[in-house]
């Protein structure tokens, strides 16, 4: 009994807030939840009625988004330009992309020791082969 109570406590938290929308044969749900770090993020639920032809029982078929906090921005202006588009039929004007400042080559400090080019590889084998090839010679 303990246990159920604990699962609808935890049920309780993570569901904060539920807005249903009854689009003809769709449904939409859009439901706030929280992580267990008290993060809220939205999910939206597309569900549709269909028909089994096989077993003659209707079911449910549901699709759905998980939307983060950091997103909310983006995908926003995304939906918005995409229905713009469909009720004016002219594509919104892009907004400009913030770009990361590239790295300069005076900015780029280069390491001795992971800054190895294959010349560098090639040259120590063969003095090395030289050296070991000049010690046995010198041996004989």
């Amino acid at each position: 009994m303990e246990e159920q109570e604990k699962k609808e406590q935890s049920y309780a938290r993570e569901e904060i807030f539920s807005r249903t929308v009854r689009a003809g044969k769709r449904t939409y749900f859009f439901d706030v939840k929280s992580t267990r770090s008290e993060e809220h993020y939205l999910t939206i639920t597309e569900s549709k009625r269909r028909f089994n032809n096989d077993s003659g029982k209707f079911f449910y078929e549901k699709h759905k988004l998980f939307l983060y906090k950091e997103d909310f921005e983006k995908f926003a202006n995304g939906m918005n330009a995409a229905i713009e588009f469909i009720q004016t039929g002219k594509a919104p004007e892009e907004e400009p992309v913030e770009e990361k400042p590239k790295a300069t080559p005076e900015a780029v400090v280069e390491d001795p020791i992971t800054n190895v080019e294959f010349e560098d590889l090639g040259s120590e084998a063969e003095a090395k082969t030289e050296e070991s090839t000049e010690t046995e010679d010198t041996k004989k």
